[in-house]
C-alpha cells in the first residue's frame, strides 16, 4: 500500500502544487499524467521480478525445465501485474481527483480504462525485458530503478515533453507511457476515445515491440545460461 498507492498519490500532489507555483500546468495535467504513470510500480518492477527473482532464489532451472511454450510462460507471468497496474491507476487517479478537486467527465472514463490497460501491458512487457536481462546480470535492480526514475521525466507525466531536450523526448518516445499519457490527456479533455486513438495505437505498438524484445532476450539468455551453467545465483 505505501509503495503502490500512497507514494504515487503523494507524488501527484507534490507535482501539482509545484506546477501551481511555477505556473506551468493545471492540476488536471498532473492527475491524468501520474494516473497513467502509476502503472510503472506494479508493472515494470513486477515484470522484472517475474524473471529476475527466479534466478535470485534459484528456481529458474525449474521454470526453464518445463516443456510449456516460452510465450505462455511470459504471458502467464505478465497478467497478474497488468491487473494490478490497472487497479493502482484507478485508485491513484480517483484519490488524486478528490484531493485536488479535479473533475474528469464520466464520458472519458471508458477511454481512460483502455489507456490504463494498454499502458499496463506495455510497462509489463518492458519489465519482462529487464527481467530477461536479469537472467545474466547479478543485480538487475540498479537498471530497473534507474529506468523507473527516468520514466518520471521522459514520459511527460510531470514535465511536458515539448519542454525536454530533443534527445530526451526521443528516448521517451520509444519507452512505454509517453504516448499513453498523451492519449489519456486528449481523452480527458475531449471526453471521447477518438481524441486519443492515434496516440493509443502508438502506445500499443511500443508495447508490442517491447514484448518481442522480451521474448527474444528470454530465449537468448536461456540458451547462454544453459551453456555457461549460470541459471542460478550462488
Amino acid at each position: 500500500i505505501p509503495t503502490l498507492l500512497v507514494s504515487p498519490v503523494l507524488g501527484t500532489v507534490f507535482f501539482a502544487y509545484l506546477g501551481r507555483y511555477a505556473g506551468l500546468r493545471d492540476d488536471t495535467f498532473y492527475v491524468i499524467g501520474n494516473g497513467v504513470l502509476a502503472v510503472t510500480g506494479p508493472c515494470v518492477f513486477g515484470g522484472t521480478m517475474a524473471l529476475g527473482n527466479e534466478r535470485r532464489y534459484q528456481t529458474l532451472a525449474a521454470v526453464l525445465g518445463t516443456p510449456a511454450p516460452r510465450g505462455a510462460i511470459l504471458l502467464g507471468r505478465a497478467l497478474p501485474y497488468v491487473v494490478n497496474g490497472i487497479v493502482v491507476a484507478i485508485a491513484v487517479t480517483a484519490v488524486s481527483t478528490l484531493l485536488l478537486d479535479v473533475h474528469i467527465s464520466l464520458a472519458a472514463v471508458p477511454g481512460l480504462l483502455l489507456v490504463w490497460l494498454v499502458a499496463a501491458l506495455a510497462c509489463t512487457a518492458f519489465g519482462l525485458a529487464l527481467g530477461a536481462v536479469g537472467m545474466r546480470l547479478r543485480d538487475v535492480w540498479v537498471i530497473s530503478n534507474t529506468v523507473w526514475v527516468a520514466l518520471w521525466l521522459v514520459s511527460g507525466a510531470n514535465v511536458p515533453r515539448a519542454d525536454l531536450p530533443g534527445w530526451l523526448a526521443a528516448v521517451g518516445a520509444v519507452l512505454p507511457l509517453a504516448h499513453g499519457i498523451d492519449a489519456a490527456r486528449a481523452i480527458a479533455a475531449e471526453g471521447a476515445l477518438a481524441a486519443g486513438r492515434a496516440d493509443l495505437a502508438v502506445e500499443a505498438g511500443v508495447g508490442l515491440a517491447w514484448a518481442g524484445i522480451a521474448a527474444v532476450l528470454f530465449r537468448v539468455f536461456e540458451r547462454s545460461s544453459r551453456r555457461s551453467a549460470a541459471l542460478d545465483l550462488g
